[in-house]
């Protein structure tokens, strides 16, 4: 498998920039590694007092860390094309960094959480305001309510050719499916001229 050097992708190879954004504690920082084929790049830091009030932690019962910067992971699709995953963080006194994050973004993997769906509201925002493509992925926790496609559509008021799949992003093939739903997505915008 062809691989990038420090300085970039190898000659003749396409590099494409995908986010992984979403709420605090969604997944984010296991999506990235569970897929980068390198040990991802992490800012995480651990919860403490002064974030109490501040991070919303219910139902986060066994989360000790949270990023304060970003993610970054980098997948070899073929020799000609590579991934760079950059993972934002989730709290929303970091959001200022989701500009800078998302300069020359392909596309962005939204990812939702059925037991705070609303925590995801910003991040679909986010896109839609700035005509980045997405895909939103609902991340199946163990024990949360699981809906249909068509539930959550309608919940958070998604336009049609947004696709939207399941997934566990604890599990690679899993995370995987949903970055090639992204790339399939990204393909067919192009094929019917829409731009980004």
């Amino acid at each position: 498998m062809a691989s990038a050097t420090s300085e970039g992708p190898l000659l003749g190879q396409s590099a494409l920039k995908v986010l992984v954004a979403g709420g605090f504690g969604v997944g984010k920082t296991t999506m990235v590694g569970a897929v980068s084929e390198i040990p991802p790049l992490r800012t995480e830091e651990l919860l403490t007092e002064a974030g109490a009030g501040i991070d919303d932690i219910t139902g986060l019962d066994r989360k000790t860390t949270t990023t304060v910067a970003l993610d970054f992971g980098r997948i070899t699709v073929n020799p000609e094309l590579v991934l760079y995953l950059f993972g934002t963080p989730g709290q929303e006194r970091f959001w200022f960094m989701w500009d800078e994050l998302a300069a020359g973004a392909l596309g962005a993997v939204v990812l939702a959480d059925t037991r705070r769906l609303d925590s995801c509201f910003p991040a679909v925002d986010f896109f839609e305001h700035r005509g980045i493509p997405f895909v939103l992925a609902v991340n199946c926790f163990d024990g949360s309510p699981r809906y249909p496609v068509d539930e959550v559509r309608e919940a958070l008021d998604i336009d049609g050719p947004v696709p939207i799949v399941h997934c566990d992003v604890r599990a690679k093939d899993s995370s995987k499916e949903v970055l090639v739903t992204l790339l399939e997505h990204l393909v067919q915008r192009a094929e019917v001229g829409v731009l980004a």
